[in-house]
């Protein structure tokens, strides 16, 4: 039990790190950055290992993001799309559903989210933007993470990799 645990601890922080360090490849769409790994880690998370694991790997790379200087408040958002394909994955087991989940959790969701946190904590004059101006760019991001993901995540299924992982 305590291996097991332990096994997921590292990973998880494994991929906390793989997120924040995907943070500085970006590419600009919109005047927004668009950083893929993020919703490709939340995706990852969630097939190995759970919604809170996934949430907690979103919390922490946002914050370390954050403290470094790499991301803003908004990136805190992305822990709305890790939680909704982490429930999607934990109660279907289909990943297809899980990937339109991330896209819906990180991209509509925290497109939406994000509106009251650039007012309130950036200090954005509430005249200069749509409560859903940022929807389009979280949404092109999330949806560039959900296709590395199915790269990535149906590999590991035709390597049986996912299979080995959930029986240790």
């Amino acid at each position: 039990m305590n291996q097991n645990k332990t096994r997921k601890i590292v990973l998880a922080g494994i991929l906390c790190a793989v997120a924040v360090v995907g943070s500085m490849f970006s590419i600009p769409v919109f005047g927004s950055k668009c950083a893929p790994v993020q919703h490709m880690v939340n995706i990852l998370c969630s097939v190995l290992l759970g919604p809170w694991y996934g949430v907690g790997v979103a919390f922490g790379a946002s914050l370390i993001r954050n403290l470094l200087g790499l991301g803003t408040p908004l990136a805190f958002s992305s822990m709305l799309g890790a939680l909704l394909c982490g429930f999607m994955y934990y109660k279907t087991k289909n990943t297809w559903l899980t990937y339109i989940a991330e896209a819906v959790g990180s991209g509509l969701l925290g497109g939406l989210a994000a509106y009251p946190i650039a007012i309130f904590i950036m200090g954005k004059d509430a005249g200069q933007i749509a409560f859903y101006a940022y929807v389009v760019p979280f949404l092109i991001s999330a949806c560039g993470g959900a296709i590395l993901s199915v790269i990535l995540v149906e590999s590991l299924r035709k390597a049986n990799v996912l299979k080995l992982q959930k029986e240790s």
